[in-house]
């Protein structure tokens, strides 16, 4: 039997009582959020729970990239111009920081170039806030790991770009920086939560920006402003430095302008001395698994339509695409939100305990309502998890690649709070993230390709994910179709419309 939600308000409001979060007047606020995800939460109490070992998020051997062609130069794009084209552009709220001078750059294949980093990752001289008021701003005391990296080859920090608050939420709509805008379609969000680094990207501020995806937060921006995203294998890129959202989730990479631009940052943010560039060959035996079931259905008509045409473009360069499905689908949203919530919560505990009422109202809830999740729900969660990220490797027995949707629809409009998708509604964080999620469970590398646009110019991009440490094979594979969609666009552009 579930409770009306004056009772179920009043359960939750003497629990918190009982936690020592004395703050009762917000229970209806709570159970306002519960309610948001109680399809995802039914599904889970449903579940069995399974016995067996719980998933463990390990870290993987990242395979050496191929002796490829020379790699394309750089845009040419200086950090000085770079810093003059954010100053002039501040309707984005692309920016939370932008210093008043550059440090030169050190010698190495990335020299002189410009890179946003979003506000999650600590800079050197820089206040690493999380787009939060309840954060310390004084300037951070040194480099995160990512960034030390991007440096070591010449890359130069030129500012801070704007997330959503402390990358928990998909709107990039931040309390104290304002909303970030969508360069490529300002009526829809730019995604979240590394909207500012999308949007600097996208806006043509810099060529590449750092950004973190715990379940989605590179690919969905990427994909709501029109330009590349790209999560590595779980930590491939060390996490030191960064802003923790949910530790066994969280992964740092870039987002791009093209493909390209992706690779020789990934380059560098895992040490190697020299780009080895990316191949042009063709992509003839390559076994790619088109996903169906959950990332089939629904799906809005212009995704639909993209994606026979990417599994198209695919087919005629020589690979092999074969339609799949991954059983147990249906409980990763359910997974992801046990998962996200319960170690967010622990994450944040204190931040909420001490000053709360400086916390964005979105983030606050999500933050309080997690501290109601049962603790052996979150050892469900992870055995669950451990089932479903087996069923996901073992497409890898028949197949070399994933291919799906990066969202089911376009981009949502700004002040959206739902989305309806082929006769389903869905809430939006929700609508965004379903077909990222299961590739931040899994760790797997993934990438968000654009693939088009639809007739009134939004963005709509396709999802390759790789095998555990398969990450410069996804990166090739990418690049090879990112060059052949540049010589359809054309036709490309006609079938979405």
């Amino acid at each position: 039997m579930s409770l009306n939600d004056s009772d179920f308000a009043a359960v939750l409001a003497g629990y918190a009582d009982w936690l020592g979060y004395c703050h009762r007047e917000r229970a209806p606020l709570w159970v306002e959020r519960f309610r948001m995800n109680e399809e995802e939460l039914s599904r889970f109490r449903a579940a069995a729970t399974p016995q067996g070992p719980t998933y463990v998020a390990e870290p993987v051997r990242i395979e050496a990239p191929e002796a490829q062609l020379a790699p394309a130069p750089a845009s040419g794009l200086t950090a000085q111009e770079a810093l003059v084209r954010a100053q002039a552009q501040p309707h984005l709220n692309a920016f939370t920081y932008l210093p008043e001078r550059l440090a030169p750059p050190a010698d190495g294949y990335l020299r002189g170039v410009p890179f946003a980093v979003k506000d999650l990752i600590g800079v050197a001289g820089m206040p690493r806030t999380g787009g939060s008021a309840s954060s310390d701003a004084s300037p951070f005391a040194a480099d995160a790991a990512a960034v030390a990296a991007m440096k070591r080859q010449g890359g130069v920090a030129m500012g801070l770009a704007n997330l959503h608050e402390l990358a928990l939420g998909a709107n990039s709509a931040n309390p104290v920086f304002g909303r970030v805008l969508n360069p490529l379609s300002p009526e829809r969000i730019p995604g979240g939560s590394s909207g500012g680094s999308a949007a600097a990207v996208a806006a043509g501020i810099v060529d590449v920006a750092l950004a973190t995806d715990t379940g989605g937060s590179i690919r969905i921006p990427a994909a709501c402003c029109g330009v590349v995203g790209f999560k590595p294998s779980y930590d491939a890129v060390s996490r030191e430095g960064v802003i923790d959202v949910a530790a066994s989730l969280d992964h740092v990479g870039p987002i791009g302008r093209t493909v390209m631009d992706c690779a020789r940052s990934f380059a560098a943010l895992t040490g190697l001395p020299a780009f080895p560039g990316l191949s042009e060959r063709p992509l003839r035996g390559l076994r790619v698994a088109r996903l169906g079931g959950f990332f089939d259905a629904p799906l809005d008509t212009h995704v639909r339509a993209a994606m026979q045409h990417g599994a198209q473009v695919l087919t005629d360069d020589g690979a092999r695409v074969f339609d799949s499905v991954v059983s147990g689908m249906d409980l990763a949203p359910a997974i992801q939100y046990i998962t996200v919530s319960t170690e967010a919560a622990a994450a944040h505990s204190e931040r909420l305990r001490d000053c709360g009422e400086k916390l964005g109202e979105d983030v606050r809830v999500r933050l309080e309502m997690a501290q109601f999740l049962p603790g052996h729900w979150y050892l469900k969660a992870q055995r669950l998890r451990r089932m479903l990220v087996e069923q996901i490797m073992a497409q890898f027995e028949q197949a070399d690649m994933l291919l799906c949707p990066v969202m089911r629809a376009l981009a949502p409009n700004v002040g959206d709070a739902d989305v309806l998708i082929d006769g389903y509604r869905y809430p939006l964080h929700t609508a965004v993230s379903n077909l990222t999620l299961p590739f931040s469970l899994s760790g797997l590398p993934a990438i968000s390709l654009p693939w088009g646009l639809e007739s009134g110019g939004a963005a709509i991009s396709l999802q390759i994910v790789g095998a555990p440490g398969r990450d410069w094979e996804v990166l090739r594979v990418a690049h090879r179709l990112e060059r052949l969609q540049a010589e359809l666009l054309p036709l490309a552009t006609a079938k979405l419309s």
